[in-house]
């Protein structure tokens, strides 16, 4: 018989580096979650994406056991490992802080394809370059038509 779940937990934690301290401690502990099994497992499980910002979704039962499924790191993040930026521009529409090509684009888009509610490559690109935009982030050339 499947387990009864109680609820869902979302947080982002760079990747082999969850410990007990907030947000991690206060958010797991107050749902009666092992908070120690929780950082063991999550560090070795992301031990190869170690500094990157990862998106997981903790599903925890009434038997306080736990599920968690990590995620790709978050286009915004990636977006600005690319291009060297410490965070987007406060104004987007007249200030820019960088500019990637469309091969760049289709690399992001690829990797977060899994997490996407998209069904193909292209729309996967057209949903990174928006986010890229509203960053101030400039997206070189023309869409390739595949």
């Amino acid at each position: 018989m499947a387990k009864e779940i109680v609820g869902q937990i979302k947080l982002q934690i760079k990747g082999g580096a969850a410990n007990p301290s907030p947000p991690v401690g206060p958010a797991l502990g107050s749902k009666g979650i092992n908070i120690m099994e929780f950082c063991k497992q999550f560090n070795a499980r992301t031990q190869e994406k170690a500094g990157k910002v990862l998106p997981v979704l903790i599903t925890y039962y009434v038997d306080k056991t736990f599920d968690f499924v990590v995620k790709t790191p978050p286009v915004s993040i990636q977006l600005l490992e690319l291009t060297k930026q410490k965070s987007g521009s406060a104004e987007p529409n007249r200030k820019k802080v960088g500019e990637i090509d469309w091969e760049q684009v289709k690399v992001i888009a690829e990797d977060k394809m899994v997490d996407l509610n998209c069904f193909t490559i292209e729309s996967a690109m057209q949903m990174v370059a928006g986010t890229a935009r509203s960053m101030g982030i400039t997206v070189k050339g023309t869409l390739p038509d595949n």
